[in-house]
């Protein structure tokens, strides 16, 4: 039998001080060399605990959801996710600049969340990723692109490709989306740059259609 939410929060709560933190494992996350922080004074805020429901995320309804507001332009331009390329059901858009030399987010042009997407749309993200993957790959500044679904935040299926800089070691890992925000942004310009050559390959590859013109 699968364990309940309150079963599972009880043993949270059992491991909490008085206090309601949880213990920081010095041998764990803050011995890793890419933990970005120093461990000296560092210390788990009370929680967490358990409520009543999940908290409601945008776009639970279709008319709040981000999806009916397409930006057009990079964020040079507007400061704000731009919809750079559309396929095969799918829409990529560029995040606005941060430490990261490109974050792209992937959504299905319908309104749906991952469980209820269909097989062919299913199948098309997989084809996507893949495409994705290479093309920030082969950016000159870039190692590694990561891969992320999280979808707290909204209820619209998205996925994120998140690049992780070259020959920079305390960046790899989990850690990445934490840099990405201490990192300082990267020029517009720069990110707009680095989103035409990705746009430029995944035409190449799946076809589809630019949806902006890029540096």
């Amino acid at each position: 039998m699968p364990e309940s939410a309150e079963e599972y929060a009880a043993r949270i709560a059992a491991a909490q001080d008085a206090d309601g933190r949880l213990r920081l494992d010095p041998d764990g996350v803050l011995a890793w060399d890419v933990f970005p922080f120093e461990a000296e004074g560092l210390r788990v805020k009370p929680g967490p605990v358990l409520v009543d429901e999940e908290p409601p995320r945008r776009g639970e309804e279709a008319s709040d959801c981000h999806c009916t507001e397409v930006v057009m332009g990079g964020p040079a331009a507007t400061g704000d996710w731009a919809a750079l390329w559309e396929g095969m059901g799918w829409r990529v858009k560029l995040a606005p600049p941060s430490g990261s030399p490109l974050v792209l987010v992937a959504e299905p042009l319908e309104h749906l969340d991952v469980d209820a997407l269909t097989d062919d749309l299913a199948a098309a993200l997989g084809r996507l990723q893949v495409a994705l993957v290479g093309a920030v790959e082969a950016l000159p500044s870039v190692a590694r692109c990561h891969v992320l679904r999280i979808g707290d935040g909204g209820a619209h299926a998205h996925v994120w490709f998140v690049a992780r800089p070259a020959r920079m070691p305390q960046l790899r890992g989990s850690f990445m989306v934490v840099w990405d925000d201490l990192l300082p942004p990267v020029p517009a310009a720069v990110g707009d740059a680095n989103a035409a050559f990705v746009v430029e390959r995944l035409v190449r590859r799946l076809g589809g259609r630019p949806v902006t013109a890029l540096a």
